[in-house]
């Protein structure tokens, strides 16, 4: 698998987030067979992993609507129609178009976790031990065993003021020897990155840096508010921490 693809699929969400429309053609498919998935040459759905769940969104082609609900991952990127929808056959060209209140949620509700995340580590030197989101809205857990005093409103209070400072969201792709060498690249308690020759990092630049394979805004100005819902215990030494975005 080369950078930005996987499999014969090129990964458009990849090289640039904000893309919502696109012309690509179909290399596999099974009309006959739905569930099986389709796989384009181009596409910029977002598959799912680390969290962010998959995009959704439609292919058009002759006249036809077919609406995209999920993906499987294996050697090739499968799009999933949802059931009864119809299905292209290999060599169409399609127009692709993801949903766009969804999609730009989900950057924004991410890349506040990841200023969540850095925060966190920076102010109390907690690693992240889970997290999951949906569209506006967000859980991480930390190994935190002490819950400072005022932690809900000091944590909001202070990723706030990140989000304000409108700090540059970069992505880019390193070696993974080249990546693995900065020891605060993971933040996840028992997690290595992917076996890849190459990383793909996040970097909010002066606050955190992870490899990563999601979307996210391009600064984190783009991100607007977010309010800390509520802080569990989840054991002796896990703390959750629920966000959502504010607008």
């Amino acid at each position: 698998m080369g950078i930005g693809h996987h499999g014969r699929t090129y990964r458009l969400d990849w090289e640039d987030p904000t893309v919502r429309e696109w012309e690509c053609t179909v290399l596999w498919s099974d009309p006959d067979d739905p569930e099986a998935g389709i796989v384009l040459d181009r596409s910029a759905f977002y598959p799912g992993g680390g969290g962010q769940p998959p995009d959704h969104g439609v292919l058009l082609w002759q006249g036809v609507r077919t609406r995209i609900a999920g993906t499987r991952k294996g050697e090739d990127l499968f799009l999933l129609p949802e059931p009864g929808e119809p299905v292209p056959p290999v060599g169409t060209v399609v127009q692709g178009a993801l949903d766009d209140d969804r999609r730009t949620s989900l950057m924004r509700t991410h890349s506040g976790l990841h200023v969540l995340c850095g925060t966190v580590f920076r102010d109390f030197g907690a690693l992240v031990t889970g997290g999951n989101m949906e569209p506006g809205e967000a859980r991480m857990d930390f190994n935190l065993p002490e819950l400072p005093p005022n932690f809900k409103a000091t944590i909001e209070d202070a990723v706030n003021r990140e989000i304000e400072a409108d700090r540059r969201i970069d992505v880019r792709f390193l070696p993974r020897a080249e990546a693995l060498a900065n020891p605060e690249l993971v933040k996840t308690m028992g997690v290595s990155p992917p076996d890849e020759p190459e990383l793909r990092i996040v970097d909010i630049v002066g606050l955190d840096v992870q490899a990563d394979g999601g979307t996210h805004v391009a600064s984190t100005a783009q991100i607007g508010r977010i309010r800390v819902t509520k802080v569990e215990n989840k054991g002796r030494q896990n703390r959750r921490v629920r966000i959502s975005l504010v607008d």
